[in-house]
C-alpha cells in the first residue's frame, strides 16, 4: 500500500508541539503572556483633522481583551551556509471599545516572536490592522526584580508651536477623572504601580525603526500616513498585600507615529507628526 503521507522537508526535525516545560523554555521572555488578559484602564491619545484649518484631540478611556497562544513548535529559518534560525513565538489578538459607550474602537492580530539569543534584536512583534495597515517591530527583552522603570513620553506633537499647526495647546492641559494628563500619557501607568509590590518585571521593547517597517495602504500613506510604531510591554508579578499571593500584570504604552498635511498653509514643513499614543493596564484571567 502506497503510503499517502509525503516526507516532510524539516530532515531530522520535530514539527509537533513540545510539553509546557519545554514550550516555556522556548518562548523565553514572551512565556508569562502565554494566557487572557482584561484591563479597563486603558487610555487612547490621538489627533484627528477637524475641517480645513485645525486638529480635534481625542482622548478617550477604553477596555481591551489581550489573548496569546504559543504556536507549537519553533518555526526554522533556513539560512544556506549559516545555521538555521528557530523561532519560537504566540498568536495575539486584541479587541478594544471605548468604556463608556461600548462602542468598538480597535481589533488587531498577529505574533511576539522571540528569535533567540544569536540575534542581537530577539523580539519581534508583527501586527495588521484593518485601516489598512501592517507592521514589523524589532527589539530586545529584559527581566529585572523590583517595579518596571517606566519613563515620561510626550502626548504633544513634534515640537510645532501651536499657532502654526492649527491646534489649541490648551487642549493639553486638562486631566481626565480617571487621572490621564495627554502631555504625560504615562504619568497614569507609573501612578498605578507606585501603590503596588511589584516582585519582577519582564520588559518587552520593540519599535519599527530598529530594521522593521511600516505599511499602509494608499489612502492612508496619502492623508494620515503611519510612519513608525514603538511600544513597550512590562510584565509584572504583583504581591498581593492582604495574601501574600503572586499574580500577573501586563502594563504597556505605545505610539504610532502619523503624519498629518498641516492645518495652516505656507509653512516651510508641510507636515507635523501627531503622536497616536495607547496605554493599559491588564490583568490575566
Amino acid at each position: 500500500m502506497t503510503d499517502l503521507i509525503a516526507p516532510g522537508s524539516s530532515v531530522g526535525l520535530t514539527r509537533l508541539g513540545r510539553d509546557a516545560m519545554t514550550t516555556v523554555a522556548e518562548l523565553g521572555p514572551l512565556a508569562d503572556l502565554v494566557g487572557t488578559w482584561f484591563g479597563a484602564q486603558g487610555w487612547e491619545l490621538m489627533a484627528v483633522p477637524d475641517g480645513s484649518k485645525t486638529f480635534r484631540l481625542i482622548v478617550r478611556p477604553y477596555v481591551e481583551i489581550l489573548t496569546f497562544e504559543a504556536l507549537g513548535a519553533p518555526v526554522p529559518n533556513r539560512g544556506g551556509p549559516v545555521p538555521d534560525l528557530f523561532i519560537a513565538g504566540l498568536l495575539y489578538q486584541a479587541r478594544i471599545a471605548d468604556l463608556e459607550t461600548g462602542e468598538p474602537l480597535h481589533v488587531e492580530n498577529g505574533m511576539w516572536l522571540n528569535l533567540g539569543k544569536s540575534q542581537e534584536q530577539p523580539i519581534v512583534r508583527q501586527a495588521s490592522i484593518p485601516h489598512g495597515d501592517v507592521f514589523l517591530a524589532l527589539g530586545t527583552a529584559s527581566t529585572t526584580d523590583g517595579p518596571p522603570q517606566i519613563p515620561s513620553a510626550s502626548g504633544l506633537p513634534n515640537g510645532e508651536p501651536p499657532k502654526t499647526v492649527g491646534y489649541d495647546e490648551g487642549q493639553y492641559d486638562t486631566t481626565t477623572p480617571g487621572g490621564f494628563e495627554p502631555r504625560v500619557p504615562n504619568k497614569v501607568l507609573q501612578a498605578t504601580v507606585a501603590k503596588q509590590d511589584v516582585v519582577r518585571t519582564t520588559a518587552l521593547s520593540v519599535c519599527t525603526l530598529n530594521g522593521g517597517a511600516v505599511v499602509n495602504i494608499p489612502f492612508v500613506e496619502m492623508h494620515a500616513n503611519a510612519t513608525a510604531f514603538a511600544c513597550t510591554y512590562w510584565i509584572e508579578t504583583i504581591r498581593a498585600p492582604a495574601t501574600g499571593e503572586e499574580v500577573q500584570q501586563l502594563q504597556y504604552s505605545q505610539q504610532t507615529n502619523i503624519e498629518f498635511l498641516k492645518a495652516r498653509p505656507g509653512s516651510p514643513t508641510p507636515l507635523i507628526m501627531w503622536p497616536h499614543v495607547n496605554v493599559n493596564t491588564l490583568r490575566k484571567q
